[in-house]
Protein backbone atom coordinates (compact mmCIF):
# COMPACT_ATOMS: atom_id res chain seq x y z
CA UNK A 1 0.00 0.00 0.00
CA UNK A 2 3.21 2.64 0.70
CA UNK A 3 4.40 1.60 -2.36
CA UNK A 4 1.19 2.51 -4.27
CA UNK A 5 0.92 5.87 -2.45
CA UNK A 6 4.20 6.85 -3.21
CA UNK A 7 4.26 6.02 -7.03
CA UNK A 8 1.01 8.18 -7.01
CA UNK A 9 2.43 11.07 -5.47
CA UNK A 10 5.65 11.10 -7.67
CA UNK A 11 3.24 10.60 -10.71
CA UNK A 12 0.68 13.03 -9.57
CA UNK A 13 3.39 15.65 -8.91
CA UNK A 14 5.15 15.05 -12.53
CA UNK A 15 1.91 15.44 -14.45
CA UNK A 16 1.25 18.60 -12.41
CA UNK A 17 4.64 20.14 -13.06
CA UNK A 18 4.27 18.68 -16.77
CA UNK A 19 1.15 20.69 -17.00
CA UNK A 20 1.98 23.35 -15.27
CA UNK A 21 5.12 24.24 -18.13
CA UNK A 22 2.87 23.18 -20.88
CA UNK A 23 0.10 25.47 -19.81
CA UNK A 24 1.83 28.23 -18.42
CA UNK A 25 4.75 28.36 -20.39
CA UNK A 26 5.65 32.07 -19.24
CA UNK A 27 4.80 32.25 -15.39
CA UNK A 28 7.20 28.86 -14.66
CA UNK A 29 10.73 28.58 -15.55
CA UNK A 30 11.86 24.65 -16.63
CA UNK A 31 14.94 24.94 -13.98
CA UNK A 32 12.82 24.90 -10.78
CA UNK A 33 10.41 21.77 -12.39
CA UNK A 34 12.67 19.74 -9.97
CA UNK A 35 12.04 21.43 -6.81
CA UNK A 36 8.62 21.48 -7.59
CA UNK A 37 8.25 18.26 -8.46
CA UNK A 38 9.71 16.95 -5.43
CA UNK A 39 7.87 19.45 -2.80
CA UNK A 40 4.57 18.45 -4.61
CA UNK A 41 5.35 14.63 -4.36
CA UNK A 42 6.26 15.03 -0.32
CA UNK A 43 2.77 17.41 0.14
CA UNK A 44 1.05 14.69 -1.55
CA UNK A 45 2.23 11.89 0.67
CA UNK A 46 1.39 13.87 3.92
CA UNK A 47 -2.39 14.14 2.12
CA UNK A 48 -1.73 10.08 1.78
CA UNK A 49 -1.14 9.74 4.95
CA UNK A 50 2.19 8.50 4.72
CA UNK A 51 4.38 7.78 7.25
CA UNK A 52 7.36 10.92 7.54
CA UNK A 53 10.03 8.65 7.18
CA UNK A 54 8.83 9.19 3.40
CA UNK A 55 9.35 12.37 3.18
CA UNK A 56 12.95 12.83 2.49
CA UNK A 57 12.60 9.85 0.01
CA UNK A 58 9.84 12.09 -1.95
CA UNK A 59 12.45 15.10 -2.06
CA UNK A 60 15.24 13.29 -2.96
CA UNK A 61 13.82 10.91 -5.60
CA UNK A 62 13.28 12.83 -8.92
CA UNK A 63 16.37 15.26 -8.35
CA UNK A 64 18.40 12.24 -8.03
CA UNK A 65 16.89 10.34 -11.69
CA UNK A 66 17.69 13.77 -13.31
CA UNK A 67 21.33 13.87 -11.69
CA UNK A 68 21.82 9.66 -12.33
CA UNK A 69 20.99 10.32 -15.99
CA UNK A 70 23.13 13.51 -16.52
CA UNK A 71 25.98 11.07 -15.74
CA UNK A 72 25.39 8.69 -18.30
CA UNK A 73 25.30 5.53 -16.61
CA UNK A 74 25.50 1.88 -18.32
CA UNK A 75 22.23 0.85 -17.60
CA UNK A 76 23.73 -2.21 -15.98
CA UNK A 77 24.72 0.57 -13.29
CA UNK A 78 20.87 1.70 -12.84
CA UNK A 79 20.08 -2.25 -12.19
CA UNK A 80 22.37 -2.84 -10.13
CA UNK A 81 21.52 -0.41 -8.07
CA UNK A 82 18.10 -1.09 -7.90
CA UNK A 83 19.09 -4.58 -6.91
CA UNK A 84 21.26 -3.28 -4.11
CA UNK A 85 18.49 -0.94 -2.76
CA UNK A 86 15.87 -3.64 -2.69
CA UNK A 87 18.60 -5.89 -0.93
CA UNK A 88 18.91 -3.56 1.62
CA UNK A 89 15.55 -2.39 1.80
CA UNK A 90 13.01 -5.33 1.55
CA UNK A 91 11.08 -4.16 4.11
CA UNK A 92 10.20 -1.22 2.77
CA UNK A 93 9.90 -2.72 -0.60
CA UNK A 94 7.44 -5.52 0.88
CA UNK A 95 5.15 -3.27 3.27
CA UNK A 96 6.01 -0.15 5.91
CA UNK A 97 8.91 -1.26 7.54
CA UNK A 98 12.04 0.62 6.61
CA UNK A 99 15.85 -0.67 7.61
CA UNK A 100 16.56 1.27 11.02
CA UNK A 101 19.90 0.55 12.94
CA UNK A 102 19.96 1.06 16.93
CA UNK A 103 22.90 2.51 18.42
CA UNK A 104 25.45 0.47 20.88
CA UNK A 105 23.69 2.18 24.47
CA UNK A 106 20.43 0.80 22.58
CA UNK A 107 21.93 -2.40 22.89
CA UNK A 108 23.52 -1.75 26.67
CA UNK A 109 20.12 -0.77 27.86
CA UNK A 110 18.57 -3.99 26.82
CA UNK A 111 21.57 -5.31 28.52
CA UNK A 112 20.53 -3.86 31.63
CA UNK A 113 16.94 -4.85 31.22
CA UNK A 114 17.63 -8.57 30.59
CA UNK A 115 19.44 -8.75 33.72
CA UNK A 116 17.11 -7.08 35.75
CA UNK A 117 14.04 -9.47 33.83
CA UNK A 118 16.24 -12.33 34.59
CA UNK A 119 15.12 -13.09 30.94
CA UNK A 120 16.28 -16.39 29.15
CA UNK A 121 15.16 -15.57 26.05
CA UNK A 122 15.07 -12.85 24.00
CA UNK A 123 13.98 -11.82 19.68
CA UNK A 124 14.93 -8.80 18.18
CA UNK A 125 11.92 -8.20 15.87
CA UNK A 126 13.62 -6.99 12.33
CA UNK A 127 17.10 -7.35 13.24
CA UNK A 128 18.79 -5.42 10.66
CA UNK A 129 22.62 -6.04 10.76
CA UNK A 130 22.24 -7.39 14.19
CA UNK A 131 23.56 -4.08 15.68
CA UNK A 132 21.75 -5.45 18.93
CA UNK A 133 21.28 -9.11 18.88
CA UNK A 134 25.05 -9.70 18.39
CA UNK A 135 26.57 -7.30 20.91
CA UNK A 136 23.64 -8.50 23.52
CA UNK A 137 24.56 -12.25 22.77
CA UNK A 138 28.19 -11.15 23.01
CA UNK A 139 27.60 -9.89 26.16
CA UNK A 140 24.98 -12.46 27.87
CA UNK A 141 26.34 -16.26 26.48
CA UNK A 142 23.36 -17.45 28.89
CA UNK A 143 20.74 -15.42 26.50
CA UNK A 144 19.07 -17.22 24.04
CA UNK A 145 19.10 -14.72 21.20
CA UNK A 146 17.01 -14.61 17.98
CA UNK A 147 17.27 -12.22 15.33
CA UNK A 148 14.56 -11.82 13.15
CA UNK A 149 15.09 -10.39 9.59
CA UNK A 150 13.85 -10.59 5.87
CA UNK A 151 15.65 -8.36 4.08
CA UNK A 152 18.37 -10.21 2.25
CA UNK A 153 21.51 -8.48 2.92
CA UNK A 154 20.94 -7.06 6.26
CA UNK A 155 20.31 -10.83 6.87
CA UNK A 156 23.50 -12.07 5.62
CA UNK A 157 25.53 -9.70 7.41
CA UNK A 158 23.74 -10.68 10.68
CA UNK A 159 24.23 -14.01 9.92
CA UNK A 160 28.01 -13.61 9.71
CA UNK A 161 28.27 -11.07 12.50
CA UNK A 162 26.66 -13.68 14.89
CA UNK A 163 28.61 -16.74 13.22
CA UNK A 164 30.40 -17.14 16.28
CA UNK A 165 28.20 -16.60 19.12
CA UNK A 166 26.39 -20.36 19.82
CA UNK A 167 23.45 -18.55 21.69
CA UNK A 168 22.51 -16.45 18.97
CA UNK A 169 20.45 -17.28 15.91
CA UNK A 170 19.26 -15.27 12.95
CA UNK A 171 16.51 -16.26 10.81
CA UNK A 172 14.70 -14.82 7.58
CA UNK A 173 11.27 -14.38 7.09
CA UNK A 174 8.31 -11.64 8.43
CA UNK A 175 8.07 -11.51 12.00
CA UNK A 176 4.20 -11.43 11.36
CA UNK A 177 4.67 -15.45 11.11
CA UNK A 178 6.30 -15.87 13.94
CA UNK A 179 4.72 -16.83 17.34
CA UNK A 180 6.43 -14.74 20.71
CA UNK A 181 4.79 -16.85 23.42
CA UNK A 182 8.33 -18.91 23.87
CA UNK A 183 10.40 -15.12 24.52
CA UNK A 184 10.69 -13.56 27.49
CA UNK A 185 11.72 -10.09 26.16
CA UNK A 186 10.94 -9.00 23.19
CA UNK A 187 12.51 -5.85 21.35
CA UNK A 188 11.48 -4.00 18.12
CA UNK A 189 12.29 -0.49 16.15
CA UNK A 190 9.75 -0.88 13.59
CA UNK A 191 7.56 2.04 12.33
CA UNK A 192 4.64 4.14 13.37
CA UNK A 193 2.91 2.42 10.69
CA UNK A 194 2.92 -1.20 12.17
CA UNK A 195 2.74 -0.39 15.87
CA UNK A 196 -1.37 -0.91 16.10
CA UNK A 197 -1.50 -4.25 14.33
CA UNK A 198 1.81 -5.19 16.37
CA UNK A 199 0.18 -4.07 19.76
CA UNK A 200 -2.76 -6.77 18.72
CA UNK A 201 0.24 -9.69 17.49
CA UNK A 202 1.78 -9.04 21.19
CA UNK A 203 -1.40 -9.03 22.94
CA UNK A 204 -2.40 -12.19 21.44
CA UNK A 205 0.59 -13.93 21.61
CA UNK A 206 2.85 -12.97 24.03
CA UNK A 207 2.92 -14.33 27.83
CA UNK A 208 1.87 -12.30 30.57
CA UNK A 209 4.80 -10.90 32.49
CA UNK A 210 6.68 -10.55 29.60
CA UNK A 211 8.34 -7.84 28.50
CA UNK A 212 8.19 -5.71 25.55
CA UNK A 213 10.73 -2.73 24.66
CA UNK A 214 10.13 -0.63 21.74
CA UNK A 215 12.65 1.64 20.31
CA UNK A 216 11.39 5.18 19.41
CA UNK A 217 7.51 4.48 18.34
CA UNK A 218 5.17 3.54 21.30
CA UNK A 219 2.21 1.06 21.08
CA UNK A 220 -1.14 3.15 20.54
CA UNK A 221 -3.19 3.10 23.98
CA UNK A 222 -1.01 0.80 25.82
CA UNK A 223 0.45 1.78 29.30
CA UNK A 224 3.90 2.46 30.12
CA UNK A 225 5.84 0.07 31.97
CA UNK A 226 8.75 2.28 31.70
CA UNK A 227 9.91 5.08 29.39
CA UNK A 228 13.75 4.87 29.32
CA UNK A 229 15.75 7.93 27.79
CA UNK A 230 18.99 7.39 26.17
CA UNK A 231 21.95 9.80 25.55
CA UNK A 232 22.81 8.33 22.10
CA UNK A 233 22.77 10.87 19.25
CA UNK A 234 19.06 10.21 18.17
CA UNK A 235 18.20 10.80 22.06
CA UNK A 236 16.63 7.52 21.42
CA UNK A 237 13.64 6.26 23.88
CA UNK A 238 12.76 2.61 25.02
CA UNK A 239 9.12 2.32 25.76
CA UNK A 240 8.77 -0.91 27.77
CA UNK A 241 5.36 -2.45 28.12
CA UNK A 242 4.57 -5.06 30.46
CA UNK A 243 2.24 -8.12 29.14
CA UNK A 244 -1.09 -8.75 30.84
CA UNK A 245 -0.46 -5.41 33.25
CA UNK A 246 -3.03 -3.17 32.65
CA UNK A 247 -2.55 -1.27 36.22
CA UNK A 248 1.13 -0.18 35.07
CA UNK A 249 2.11 3.05 34.92
CA UNK A 250 5.02 5.07 33.70
CA UNK A 251 8.01 5.10 35.63
CA UNK A 252 11.77 4.93 35.72
CA UNK A 253 11.52 1.27 37.11
CA UNK A 254 10.47 -2.09 35.78
CA UNK A 255 7.52 -2.85 38.04
CA UNK A 256 7.15 -6.95 37.94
Amino acid sequence: MQLLKAALSQLSALAGVWLALRGWPGVFDPRWAPVLQAAGAALLSRLLRQPLWWLPIHLSFFPAVLFAIGLQLPAWAYLGAGLLMALVFWGTVGGDVPLFLSSPAVAAALQEIAVQERAESFIDLGAGVASVAAPLAAAMPGLQVTALERAPLPYLLARWRCRNLTNAAVAGGSFWDCNLGRFDLVFAFLSPAVMPRLGRKLEREMRPGSLFVSSSFPLPGWPLSAEIRLADRRGTRLYCYRIGDQRCQANAGLPG
